[in-house]
C-alpha cells in the first residue's frame, strides 16, 4: 500500500509551525508496512487542495492529512476531501453531543461554528478526539481508472498532540487491517566510523539487496544502519531483521552501541546504572552539553553525581586543582590537563568515574600546532588514567563540540562496556 502525507494550512507554508505530524507519521506508516511516497503541504486555499488530493490519488492508495478541522471559516479539509471523494456532509448527533459535553468540561459557550464540527461525510467512519473537538475520518471511493479497487483518505487535526492521540487509539487499528504484509525494522546506532567507511564495510550485505533492506545514514556526528523487512506477518519480519543484524555485528561490531536507535547518552545512562557505577564530568570547549544530554535521561540521578563548566584556566584550578605549571607548560588544551580535570572531578565528587574535556571548538583560535576541531577526552576510572586525542579538523564549531561530547559518552562505553 502507497501512501501521501497532506499538511493543511497557511501557517505551515509561513514557516511559523514546524511540521512535526509528517515524520512521527512517516515513521509509524512505515512500521505498519505502508510506504510513504510524498509528503505534501499546502495551504487553506479549496482550489489547491483539491488538487493536491487528486494529485496524491494517482500514485497511492490512501491519502492522509493533518489540519483544517477545525471550527473557524479557513479550516476546510473535510469539505473538500467530501467533494473529492464523492459524499454530502450531514449532521451526526452523536459527535455533537460529544463536542457539547466537551465545551462543557471546557467551560467554554457552544457557538455555532463548534457546531460545524458535527458536520461529517456521510459515509465516513468517524475517528473521536479526545485531546480537541475536531473529530476525524476516513472515507474511501473506487479509483476511477479501475473500479474494483479502493481509495482512502484519512483526515486528522493538525495539533500534534490531538493527531497523534487519534492516531494511536483510532486510525493506527483501522490502517493495521488495510495494511498488506507488515514491515519491521530496528536501526542500529555506530560511532567511530564515517558513513562511506561504513557502507564500504557493509558492502557484502548491500550489494544486491532485496529483503531484508539494509540503508545507512549520518546524523549528529554518528552514522545509523537501518534494517528492514516486510513479510507476511510481523514475526517473519522480525527473524529476517534478525538475521541480517546477526551479520551486519560480524562486520561492524566494534563501533555498534544500539541496536534500537537510542542515543549514546541513554545507553551510557542505563549502563551506569545496571553496574551501579557514579560519573562526574568537568567540561571546557563542549559547555556543559554531556550533562545536559545526560540529564536528559529520566532517573539519570542514580549515576549522574554532578557536571562543572570550566571554561577559564582559572576555573580549571580553583575548581579541579588542576596545576597553573600544567597551564602554563602545556596550555589548557593539552592531554596533561585533560587528565588533571578529569582527575579533579573525580576526587571532588567521589563518583567512580571523571570525565573531561578541553579543546578548541572554533570557528576561529587554531593554530598550526593545536588547529580548530582539536580535543582531548580525560577519563580516569578503577584506577585507570587514560587520554584520547580528538583532531577532525572542522571549522563547524556546532559540530566540534558534539563530536567531542560523543567521544566522552564512548569512552566511557567501552570502559566499562
Amino acid at each position: 500500500m502507497r501512501a501521501a502525507l497532506l499538511s493543511v494550512g497557511t501557517e505551515l507554508l509561513f514557516g511559523q509551525i514546524t511540521n512535526t505530524n509528517t515524520v512521527y507519521l512517516s515513521q509509524k506508516l512505515n512500521a505498519l508496512g505502508i510506504d510513504v511516497m510524498y509528503h505534501y503541504t499546502v495551504g487553506d486555499n479549496p482550489e489547491r487542495l483539491a488538487e493536491m488530493i487528486e494529485t496524491s490519488f494517482k500514485d497511492c492508495d490512501i491519502v492522509l492529512t493533518t489540519g483544517g478541522l477545525g471550527p473557524t471559516q479557513d479550516d476546510m479539509t473535510k469539505e473538500i476531501a467530501c467533494q473529492v471523494m464523492g459524499d454530502e456532509l450531514v449532521m451526526h448527533d452523536d459527535i455533537l453531543d460529544y463536542i457539547r459535553k466537551r465545551m462543557l468540561a471546557y467551560k467554554a459557550v457552544m457557538t455555532d461554528n463548534n457546531i460545524k464540527q458535527a458536520l461529517l461525510p456521510s459515509r465516513c467512519r468517524v475517528f473521536f478526539n479526545d485531546a480537541g473537538t475536531a473529530p476525524g475520518f476516513a472515507l474511501d471511493r473506487a479509483k476511477p481508472d479501475c473500479p474494483g479497487e479502493r481509495q482512502w483518505i484519512a483526515c486528522m487535526p493538525g495539533p500534534p498532540k490531538e493527531m497523534t492521540r487519534m492516531f494511536e487509539k483510532s486510525v493506527q487499528p483501522w490502517l493495521e487491517k488495510l495494511a498488506e504484509g507488515c514491515l519491521f525494522y530496528r536501526e542500529i546506532m555506530t560511532f567511530g566510523i564515517g558513513e562511506s567507511d561504513l557502507e564500504t564495510v557493509l558492502f557484502p550485505v548491500i550489494d544486491g539487496q532485496t529483503d531484508p533492506t539494509v540503508a545507512t545514514y549520518a546524523k549528529d556526528g554518528q552514522t545509523s544502519v537501518r534494517v528492514a523487512s516486510k513479510r507476511a506477518t510481523k514475526q517473519e519480519a522480525e527473524q529476517a531483521v534478525a538475521e541480517m543484524i546477526g551479520r551486519i555485528e560480524e562486520l561492524i561490531g566494534q563501533y555498534i552501541y544500539s541496536f534500537d536507535g537510542e542515543s549514546y547518552a541513554k545507553v551510557v545512562a542505563e549502563l551506569l546504572i545496571k553496574k551501579g557505577l557514579t560519573v562526574s564530568s568537568a567540561e571546557s570547549c563542549t559547555g556543559g552539553m554531556f550533562a545536559a544530554a545526560l540529564t536528559d535521561i529520566p532517573g539519570v540521578s542514580e549515576c549522574f553525581d554532578r557536571g562543572l563548566v570550566t571554561y577559564s584556566n582559572r576555573a580549571k584550578i580553583e575548581e579541579l586543582g588542576v596545576k597553573p605549571d600544567t597551564l602554563e607548560k602545556y596550555g589548557a588544551v593539552s592531554e596533561e590537563t585533560a587528565m588533571e580535570m578529569a582527575e579533579g572531578v573525580m576526587r571532588a565528587s567521589g563518583s567512580d568515574i571523571g570525565i573531561s574535556v578541553t579543546g578548541i571548538a572554533g570557528p576561529d583560535g587554531g593554530t598550526e600546532e593545536k588547529p580548530v576541531g582539536l580535543a582531548y577526552i580525560g577519563f580516569v576510572y578503577n584506577g585507570k588514567a587514560e587520554c584520547r586525542k580528538i583532531n577532525r579538523t572542522l571549522k563547524d564549531r556546532n559540530r566540534n563540540r558534539n563530536n567531542a561530547m560523543l567521544s566522552m559518552f564512548d569512552m566511557i562505553y567501552k570502559n566499562i562496556y
